[in-house]
């Protein structure tokens, strides 16, 4: 078995506020291979665009601060790197694609001289052969005229077209774990197939890692090679992608299958999990899914005892009291065989 491209390992984020510390990440780990796709999934404020920001130490401190937990990438501890070894990093062995590409863009600045200083930093180009560079990685996202967009500025281009140029700028360097968060929120279903289908082509050329945060099954299902469900805070289950899509085993991984539409199925409304997901400030005793659980039926444990994550079987963890019997027990979920459905029924609907 091969060692892990980035691992993470125990990680604690604080935010320091005037109310207390806030820990939107807790007890986080991670694992993620070269050439592998590992999914973060979970509904919004659940942590992961923070853990992907940690990696790359992102985070303003103060007043964010790590309070325990190793990041090792390549065997490097990067929470022991400073600043400056940190800058040779990013963007050139890990790069991130953020999720608001028009505050992620300078506004003041070309979209050329925005990839090109990327490029002259860490590959050493200069001049036209930095251009060359910037001008094929905006004809590789698929923006037609590349040359004459390198000259354009931010607020020139629509939201699909800047969160292409964010994509563009981020594999320009050719990293080695790239962190794609929600890459194809503004783009429509057709562009998204094709920058997806690029990140497949460029990750089996390079052998790149992604870790790709989404909230669409569709999207995990098609493309991750496992994946990590974060709820609250913390992971609460990780599989292979075709483990958790057969036999998904937390309550909360079984909710977000449930609300997928079904291709072809009856009119009905869709099933929804209650409630939201908990302030972090005010996180619930116990299990921190437990007010919003089918499965609680007056069992003190739940709402005293935080379940840690343990092997329900080979290479599947999840945290949960009250797994066993649950594991397939009356939930209608997509299985691995209808994965594509997913992903064409989304498409369907767009189209229609």
């Amino acid at each position: 078995m091969p060692e892990p491209l980035l691992q993470v390992r125990d990680l604690n984020v604080a935010f320091e506020t005037s109310r207390g510390d806030v820990r939107p990440v807790r007890d986080v780990n991670l694992a993620i291979y070269p050439g592998q796709t590992l999914a973060v999934v979970g509904e919004s404020g659940c942590g992961k665009s923070v853990t992907a920001m940690s990696i790359l130490q992102l985070l303003p401190k103060p007043p964010a601060k790590y309070l325990s937990g190793q990041i090792f990438f390549q065997g490097r501890d990067l929470l022991q790197l400073g600043e400056s070894e940190m800058r040779s990093i990013r963007g050139k062995d890990i790069a991130m694609i953020f999720q608001e590409p028009m505050t992620s863009l300078n506004p003041v600045y070309t979209i050329g001289d925005q990839i090109i200083e990327a490029v002259t930093l860490h590959q050493g180009k200069s001049g036209r052969a930095a251009s060359t560079i910037a001008e094929a990685a905006l004809a590789d996202v698929g923006i037609a005229d590349p040359a004459r967009r390198l000259g354009e500025y931010p607020h020139q281009m629509s939201g699909g077209m800047r969160q292409r140029v964010m994509i563009a700028m981020a594999l320009s360097c050719q990293p080695k774990l790239l962190i794609a968060d929600e890459p194809t929120t503004a783009l429509d279903v057709t562009i998204q197939a094709q920058i997806l289908e690029l990140l497949r082509k460029l990750q089996k050329e390079r052998n790149m890692a992604i870790m790709l945060i989404t909230h669409d099954l569709g999207v995990v299902a098609e493309n991750a090679d496992s994946v990590a469900v974060m709820y609250a805070s913390r992971v609460v289950e990780t599989a292979t992608v075709e483990e958790l899509f057969d036999h998904p085993v937390h309550p909360y991984t079984e909710g977000l299958f449930k609300s997928i539409p079904k291709l072809g199925a009856d009119r009905h409304r869709l099933d929804t999990i209650p409630g939201t997901v908990p302030n972090p400030q005010r996180f619930p005793g116990g299990c921190k899914f437990h007010p919003r659980c089918h499965r609680m039926q007056g069992d003190q444990t739940c709402s005293s005892v935080e379940p840690n994550l343990r092997e329900v079987k080979q290479k599947h963890w999840a945290s949960c009291h009250r797994i066993d019997g649950y594991q397939t027990a009356a939930v209608t979920v997509p299985s691995i065989s209808h994965k594509r459905q997913v992903t064409a029924g989304a498409a369907t609907e767009v189209s229609a």
